[in-house]
């Protein structure tokens, strides 16, 4: 079994995993596919309390006798390959799974390439994926309507009210913002992280981290700034689609953009 283990692992957490390949490929046999090794370890940030999180990939017979097994040490989660596969859309119960899969190490595949390219396809977005979340799902009008809301509420001195909509516009704007990148926004825990070692390209970490912050501090620069750089890059996503929809949305605005002029 040609295990390909991260060097960033220690070695409990190495050992580890040499006995779970070990014990599932004694019970599945042919069955197993691969492994894939997700969460903090899968991405070298694991700290002295961190777990392991282990994507057992299974064919769909070995998987339907199968459950996910728990611990303090390993969380052991079996997913049929075609399972993996498979792409949940924006707004299913599966999509916020998705991110799990970016990022990470293949363990063990035992399937010819098929477990790296499903865990790509399952961390990036298809142009008519991005067109779902950015237009058909409402990110871009959704992010609008709180920073909206929140630049009404400063300025008629409702500093709670201008806080509390500006945070709830930062899930639409991070949902935005990844897919007009092709990607699948990731948990609030990785954000730092994957700016930092995956940088967008309109968005490096040192620009949003700070937009992000003041943001939640309620302050209305901050959104306008935030407003002027979804606009360019709506603006770009226009122009390579061959079309002028994120610009009609944000045009349907009228005289409410006013307040997003600094």
């Amino acid at each position: 079994m040609d295990l390909q283990l991260p060097d960033h692992l220690t070695k409990d957490h190495r050992q580890l995993i040499v006995d779970l390949a070990e014990r599932n490929l004694a019970e599945h046999g042919d069955g197993l596919l691969g492994l894939v090794l997700s969460g903090s370890a899968g991405r070298a940030v694991a700290t002295e309390r961190s777990d392991l999180d282990v994507y057992v990939i299974l064919s769909d017979d070995a998987a339907k006798h199968r459950s996910a097994t728990r611990s303090t040490t390993v969380d052991e989660l079996p997913v049929p390959l075609t399972e993996l596969e498979r792409a949940p859309a924006f707004g299913s119960g599966g999509w916020w799974f998705r991110w799990s899969f970016a990022w990470v190490p293949t363990l063990l595949d035992r399937t010819s390439g098929r477990i790296p390219a499903a865990l790509h396809r399952q961390a990036t977005l298809t142009s008519d994926e991005v067109e779902a979340v950015v237009i058909e799902h409402s990110c871009l009008d959704g992010w609008l309507n709180y920073a909206y809301r929140a630049l009404k509420s400063d300025r008629d001195g409702n500093r709670l009210e201008c806080r509390l909509d500006a945070a709830e516009s930062m899930p639409w704007l991070l949902d935005l913002i990844f897919a007009l990148a092709g990607r699948v926004r990731p948990y609030h825990k990785y954000l730092p992280w994957e700016l930092r070692e995956h940088p967008l390209p309109d968005w490096p970490a040192d620009v949003l981290l700070p937009l992000l912050q003041r943001t939640l501090d309620g302050d209305p620069a901050a959104l306008q700034e935030t407003f002027a750089r979804v606009e360019a890059g709506c603006a770009a996503y226009d122009a390579a689609r061959g079309h002028d929809r994120t610009k009609g949305i944000i045009d349907d605005w009228g005289e409410g953009l006013l307040l997003f002029q600094s």
